[in-house]
């Protein structure tokens, strides 16, 4: 076997970690996995654990019964630790961005994967993961707290990045643009004057800010005030599966990436 691709990462984890960003995928791209005979998500770097594939395995289930979920980790001694976990739909294999699966995966969640990587090198793998998708698959990677309390996470399909979706507990943060430390790599150092990311972000601050009267009624309450001030001036999706009330009272919020990417001569 060939050596994976990719390196070693330190493997925190734990339950409910990714949660948020399960639960996104379920909501928008349950049709997806419904549509796709046999349809294979592949969980990239899944750490020292097992729990969180085992997670979005269990989560996927209920919106498409038919999904396998096949976790991939580059170390094999993780590998090991997980195989006695494998069920029915359920396995881990050794790889690495090459994701050795049997057929093309319509989806992949890669989330605290790309953290130890340059600017350059993320985009590189966000091309060679799309690469290996299915006709019509996603890449969602990703990036979130320790204890998921915080996360940022990008949808790509085979055009490159789509949408750029915030998701935070209403208790963990001060105000949105804290969230930037959770930006993806391809990102995290465009948070600076002069680049879209920024300008976003001092806007939603902004729009938190001037939503400050709605906190009587919960946080809540707040974050879904500010989120039709800033879809004013920002091209934020105000109705299903992207946004509008359901998903803003989860505590996020999508933006198309076109709204805040990098120059595309830089990238």
């Amino acid at each position: 076997m060939a050596r994976p691709v990719g390196s070693i990462t330190r493997g925190t984890t734990g339950h409910n970690r990714l949660r948020r960003a399960d639960r996104w995928i379920a909501a928008v791209h349950g049709r997806l996995l419904r549509a796709t005979a046999r349809p294979l998500v592949v969980d990239l770097g899944y750490g020292a654990s097992h729990v969180t594939t085992l997670e979005l395995f269990t989560r996927l289930r209920r919106v498409a019964p038919d999904v396998e979920v096949v976790g991939i980790e580059i170390d094999p001694a993780r590998v090991a630790a997980a195989k006695p976990y494998e069920r029915e739909g359920l396995s881990f294999a050794l790889g690495g961005f090459e994701l050795p699966v049997a057929r093309p995966p319509v989806l992949v969640r890669a989330f605290n994967v790309l953290r130890q990587y340059g600017e350059a090198e993320a985009w590189r793998y966000w091309r060679a993961l799309l690469e290996r998708l299915a006709p019509g698959g996603v890449l969602v990677e990703g990036t979130c707290s320790e204890v998921g309390h915080r996360a940022v996470w990008v949808g790509l399909d085979a055009s490159g990045p789509r949408t750029l979706t915030f998701s935070a507990r209403f208790d963990a943060f001060e105000r949105p643009s804290d969230l930037a430390d959770r930006l993806p790599k391809t990102l995290i150092h465009r948070n600076v004057p002069g680049e879209r990311i920024h300008a976003f972000l001092r806007d939603w601050d902004h729009a938190w800010a001037v939503s400050a009267p709605y906190s009587s009624h919960g946080a809540r309450q707040r974050w879904i005030a500010a989120a039709r001030t800033l879809a004013a001036t920002w091209p934020i999706p105000c109705h299903p599966p992207l946004g509008g009330r359901a998903r803003w009272r989860l505590g996020e919020l999508t933006v198309p990436w076109p709204a805040v990417a990098p120059d595309v001569r830089d990238a």
